[in-house]
């Protein structure tokens, strides 16, 4: 295991800000990449990381599995995620590196772990942008059923790839706005909602009701075993959510950014997943749903306001591409560190003139159109596998954010390193109550017939792993 710096090493204060338009060399190591990510870019991106298929299409399939009882799937999974992010945060107070976790769990777990740890969260973010191609075919076949379902995620992966092979400023302004577009649209769905509850404002005035929630078979309409095997897409939809780690070798000031944008993690939380939800099943029973329709798009046509169905049907597609965008991103870094680490080959260390990860960004790229096959050849198959197999590698990585953490404050305790202010609460109880949480997700996958794949995957991966390590290891 890599051995910790004694108390007296000096350690990364995260406080230069040098101009984002000059290349400057990120805190963990020799590559060069840029600072201009600047806050509200991070604010953003932390936000549009997470907003995306998962709430957006996914939450269909798992109203129809769940009933309303799915809210208090999105509540305890949402807890879980919170205390995710407040060890990473006080990990990336600690130590802001653009390895983020792949670079605390080497340094406090081991070399084993940081190799794992970093290929696992590409292949998360590969399948997620699967996952996000998928749903943008099936949201451009609302307005032209016939195309064919992989031919917009073709189209979209190739614009996404050229923005991120640009510039990460140009990155951060393309998030930004697409963010930004997914936030107003739920802002709208929640003020609408309260319209039609309150004033009885629309087609909808005389149905909706919050008695929605509990009145049409119950809370629980399929019984506690509703939310438990919904887990599974509820908790691919927070996949992303630690892209905010990331982002810390090209943000602005991380010591402040990324402590911010992790301290209104819980307010997003229940605001864009539980408030939406209850608004939708409020204002359209959830057995009036179809399980095969966005949620959202399907009350927005429903409450009578011309073309409102096909603007918020570009919203969701502007999510989907969103989220991809993220995922483009990350696997370049992610591809960059692992090079720079002796765990991925030497190409993928080296930046481009525009001081992005041109390598990384293109081969990650290029796994993704197995993606686009996919939706040719088992189109209605796409979407659940690769989101079962996203939730696998998300589940691996939050782990290993809790267990680093939990490592580092052993070091803190022992004084070879110094604690932050900024800090997870309850440690380490909360690491252990999250960690339970994450094994019962895992355990949960094995009831579904189609999420079941990802356990049959995981054995596979975990094993391309064992060889991959044995033949990168180095002195």
């Amino acid at each position: 295991m890599t051995q910790l710096p004694p108390p007296s090493s000096p350690q990364p204060t995260g406080h230069h800000t040098p101009d984002p338009d000059s290349p400057v060399p990120d805190a963990s190591g020799p590559a060069h990449l840029r600072r201009g990510l600047r806050p509200r870019h991070v604010q953003m991106i932390a936000i549009g990381g997470t907003i995306g298929v998962g709430l957006f299409l996914g939450s269909a399939a798992a109203i129809h599995e769940a009933g309303p009882g799915l809210l208090l799937s999105y509540a305890v999974a949402g807890v879980a995620i919170f205390f995710v992010m407040r060890a990473l945060g006080e990990l990336l107070v600690y130590r802001p590196v653009t390895g983020s976790f792949a670079t605390y769990a080497e340094e406090f777990i081991g070399d084993w772990a940081g190799f794992a740890t970093g290929w696992s969260y590409w292949l998360m973010w590969v399948v997620t942008g699967t996952a996000e191609l998928t749903a943008a075919g099936i949201y451009v076949r609302y307005w032209w059923p016939g195309v064919p379902q992989w031919l917009p995620g073709l189209i979209a992966l190739a614009v996404l790839g050229l923005a991120n092979l640009l510039a990460v400023r140009l990155f951060g302004e393309f998030e930004f706005w697409f963010a930004l577009i997914k936030v107003l649209t739920i802002v709208v769905l929640l003020l609408m909602a309260a319209a039609v509850l309150l004033f009885g404002f629309g087609p909808l005035g005389k149905t909706a009701a919050l008695s929605n929630l509990w009145t049409h078979g119950g809370f629980f309409p399929h019984g506690i075993a509703g939310p438990l095997l919904a887990m599974q897409v509820v908790v691919f939809a927070f996949v992303g959510v630690e892209l905010l780690g990331v982002t810390a070798g090209e943000s602005k000031d991380p010591e402040k950014t990324l402590p911010s944008a992790v301290r209104r993690v819980i307010w997003r939380i229940a605001l864009f997943y539980l408030g939406a939800l209850t608004a939708v099943m409020a204002l359209v029973p959830w057995n009036q749903l179809d399980p095969d329709v966005s949620p959202f798009v399907l009350v927005f046509a429903k409450v009578g306001i011309p073309a409102a169905a096909g603007v918020v049907n570009m919203v969701v597609l502007t999510a989907a591409l969103s989220s991809c965008n993220s995922g483009v991103f990350s696997t370049g870094r992610m591809l960059l560190t692992l090079s720079r680490d002796r765990h991925a080959p030497a190409v993928f260390g080296k930046v481009s003139r525009q001081g992005v990860p041109a390598a990384g960004i293109v081969a990650s790229m290029t796994v993704m159109l197995l993606g686009v096959a996919a939706n040719y050849f088992v189109p209605k198959e796409a979407f659940v596998y690769v989101t079962s197999v996203a939730t696998i590698a998300a589940v691996f990585t939050w782990g290993i954010i809790v267990w680093a953490h939990l490592r580092y404050r052993a070091a803190v305790r022992a004084g070879r390193l110094r604690q932050v202010a900024f800090r997870m609460p309850l440690a380490p109880v909360s690491n252990y109550c999250v960690l339970a949480f994450l094994a019962l997700v895992l355990v949960l996958l094995g009831f579904d017939s189609e999420s079941r794949i990802a356990l049959y995957v995981a054995p596979v991966w975990a094993a391309i792993l064992l060889i991959g390590f044995r033949f990168s290891r180095h002195d």
